[in-house]
């Protein structure tokens, strides 16, 4: 072999070969290190690490279903009761197919710590809304709102009794509220709100617009009061429904007072036979103009005692500020608007200016038409009108409007 193949060995001495060679010992582990402490210590550390990893998936899966489109296959309105709990909201969404999966709504409602915010009440849901949609809509309250329309011009007891019609709405009505103390306008409102606090609300509404028109009426008005104002602006309002006329009609009557001449309007006749039922249902006979009632201001003068209906904002301001004229008449034109006189001569050439139109009207009309009408329709106004000199206006429909 050559000399790079040798294996140099260590000489040692005889002694030393003879001597067994010395292998080294593993390492005991200290007594503090087997401690039951300790043992169970690293047990407790490894179980939660465990249970973060768990949590951690848990969450992960957890946000992603909150996030996920929900089961709704359309738009869902879904009512929460008051008193209701956290697991009976739960129930109630699944049960409506709003979810699917309660213990997402639950977790998701805990982490966000919204279970204080949830509110009862009626609320509509989107399609496939998400455990999150659901969990804002609950908490921020965006309840179903419904609307409620009083038209200018319907007496309390028309108003009472449309909301009596409306069955979202609960609860009874002591009484009706007295004439022209509600504020016509649409109102919005909530599952469950009873018909008292509806009246309410309009009754408010009428104070605060009344007392802010009444703050910036005209100074020479012939009317000291704002309960005068009321009654005032019911007249205009069961006169006329076109805006641009509410200001004219409001100023006929105010040169009227102040002149000290009857108002003679027509709608008062008919308050005054019929009341708050609003509306006679044919035209005004001869006897009913000449008979004497609180409210005919044919027989009366000035101002009837109360209100006739419940007027607009518009109306109001018309009686609070009306048109500067000398206007002391008006009468229907034949369009569904007015002629406006400021001398008799002039108001009845607009009176006979209406017949004409009438006479054509009923030439033109079939004659089963005209023999079949009603008496309400076939005169649309009585015979004894034309022999009234002394009427202010003359009006194709006595039905009074209660809609503008």
């Amino acid at each position: 072999m050559g000399s790079n193949d040798t294996k140099h060995i260590t000489p040692r001495s005889p002694r030393a070969a003879l001597e067994p060679d010395t292998i080294e010992m593993p390492t005991r582990r200290s007594a503090s290190a087997r401690h039951p402490f300790v043992v169970i210590g690293n047990a407790i550390i490894s179980i939660f690490v465990l249970l973060a990893i768990v949590a951690g998936v848990a969450l992960v899966v957890g946000k992603q279903r909150f996030d996920a489109p929900g089961p709704l296959a359309e738009d869902h309105v879904v009512n929460v009761p008051r008193g209701a709990g956290i697991r009976d909201i739960a129930d109630v969404l699944v049960r409506e197919g709003v979810i699917d999966q309660p213990w997402v709504f639950v977790g998701g409602v805990l982490v966000l710590k919204a279970h204080e915010g949830l509110k009862a009440g009626e609320y509509q849901f989107k399609a496939h809304a998400s455990v999150r949609d659901v969990v804002a809509t609950i908490v921020e309250g965006r309840v179903v709102a419904h609307q409620l329309t009083v038209p200018e011009g319907l007496t309390s007891e028309q108003i009472v009794a449309r909301l009596l019609d409306d069955d979202i709405l609960t609860g009874n009505i002591k009484e009706i509220p007295r004439e022209g103390t509600l504020l016509p306008d649409t109102y919005n409102f909530t599952r469950g709100v009873t018909r008292e606090q509806l009246i309410q609300r309009m009754q408010q509404a009428q104070q605060r617009v009344l007392k802010e028109i009444w703050e910036r009426h005209s100074p020479d008005l012939p009317i000291k009061t704002p309960d005068q104002l009321v009654i005032l602006a019911s007249l205009v309002e069961k006169e006329t429904g076109k805006p641009e006329e509410r200001t004219r009609v409001a100023a006929v009557f105010v040169n009227r007072l102040k002149q000290k001449m009857r108002l003679q309007s027509d709608p008062t006749i008919i308050y005054g036979l019929v009341g708050g039922k609003g509306t006679l249902g044919r035209p005004i006979m001869k006897s009913e103009i000449d008979q004497p009632t609180p409210y005919n201001t044919y027989q009366i003068d000035g101002l009837p005692p109360g209100p006739i209906a419940n007027p607009g904002r518009a109306s109001l301001e018309a009686a609070a500020n009306p048109a500067r004229t000398r206007e002391l008449y008006f009468v229907a034109d034949g369009t569904g608007g007015h002629a406006f006189a400021e001398t008799y001569e002039q108001h009845q050439k607009n009176v006979a200016r209406l017949r004409a139109i009438e006479t054509d009207q009923k030439d033109q009309a079939p004659a089963d038409t005209q023999l079949s009408a009603p008496p309400s329709q076939a005169a649309a106004t009585p015979p004894a009108a034309a022999a009234q000199p002394r009427r202010t206006t003359t009006h194709h429909n006595q039905t009074p409007q209660t809609t503008h």
